[in-house]
């Protein structure tokens, strides 16, 4: 169905993508035997500057549902979603990734989570690809960190709130999200929290639906990019909470007063000496990848958490700057806390 003769849809689905041709073609698949009918959707990919053409090949193929293919030139994921809400005609926004994989009744379950006149954000689950135990350490631990939120979450009475905005697998309403401002692109890998914080603070409910659920593998297999990844977190986090000193959930420091006892030390060793310490961060994960080989899957997460926890700290202290900006940062949460 071309976009010229489609009827308005209730819901856009965002997806933005880069060189992963082959798994964002997966996914439109997959969209394509949903139980919604097609005439209440559309998908819009965003090709975030790919080195290989997206649009040609993604628009050869027919499709059940109004497809559209935004292209820019590289400009980051949270640009590229931004422009594929803003280009979505439906009044509920679904935004997903492009490594994902979804059941035939994905995108109903997220729309029965809006009824009319509700102004919710839903939460979708993340669960693992079934070829999970094929990937590295650091990727399965991140499927865990998943896992135990879903759990958390899932417990009756608790609530979702901002901080546990993921981009993986959310929907929206448009007017809400344009009514904050949508995503703030200067903050890199953190701009899903900060929206849901936005969200929240704009008087949206949040909802985890753990029954409207992706598939994620990945094809991330670089412990030297995972440790980047984890410092620039540390350092846009630092962003975020200043921008919202209110919202105790988004201060990297809390990691020194919330973690275990035992994992505290090395937190406050890489604070006072993050060069010094780099040799300790790759001996934690050499222990934690020896636990994983003995099958002690527990310690080994919880290895990987102390290393994470270590390099998110180093990028956390490097936006501080130096120890002026470090106890400004602990103030801040400590105060958060004495708030609460």
């Amino acid at each position: 169905m071309t976009p010229s003769d489609a009827p308005t849809p209730r819901l856009s689905v965002v997806v933005a993508t880069f060189n992963r041709l082959p798994l964002i073609s997966r996914l439109l698949e997959q969209f394509a035997g949903q139980t919604l009918p097609p005439g209440q959707f559309e998908v819009v990919v965003v090709d975030d500057g790919s080195k290989e053409p997206v649009r040609e090949p993604l628009l050869a193929q027919p499709r059940p549902f109004t497809l559209r293919v935004e292209v820019q030139a590289n400009a980051g994921a949270a640009a590229a979603r931004h422009r594929g809400v803003l280009a979505a005609k439906g009044e509920v926004v679904l935004v997903t990734d492009d490594d994902m994989q979804v059941a035939p009744d994905f995108l109903e379950r997220h729309l029965e989570q809006h009824p009319p006149g509700s102004r919710n954000v839903v939460l979708g689950r993340i669960r693992p690809d079934p070829s999970i135990g094929d990937m590295p350490l650091f990727e399965r631990w991140y499927a865990y960190l998943n896992h135990r939120m879903a759990e958390e979450l899932s417990v009756p009475g608790a609530r979702a709130h901002g901080n546990h905005l993921y981009t993986g697998n959310v929907s929206f309403r448009r007017e809400d999200y344009v009514g904050v401002g949508g995503f703030d692109k200067s903050l890199g890998q953190s701009e899903d929290v900060e929206l849901g914080v936005r969200l929240e603070k704009a008087g949206c409910a949040f909802v985890f639906a753990s029954d409207a659920y992706v598939l994620h593998g990945s094809d991330h297999v670089s412990f030297e990019r995972w440790l980047k990844r984890a410092n620039r977190y540390g350092m846009f986090d630092t962003q975020v909470a200043r921008k919202h000193p209110d919202v105790r959930g988004v201060n990297p420091w809390r990691l020194l007063f919330e973690t275990h006892p035992l994992a505290r030390p090395l937190l406050a060793a890489t604070v006072v000496a993050p060069q010094a310490t780099r040799l300790l961060t790759g001996a934690v994960m050499n222990a934690a990848k020896a636990a994983d080989k003995l099958g002690l899957e527990k310690a080994a997460f919880a290895g990987t958490s102390v290393v994470y926890g270590m390099e998110y700290l180093r990028g956390a202290r490097s936006e501080a700057g130096g120890w002026t900006g470090i106890a400004q940062e602990v103030a801040r949460y400590l105060q958060g806390q004495r708030g609460r």
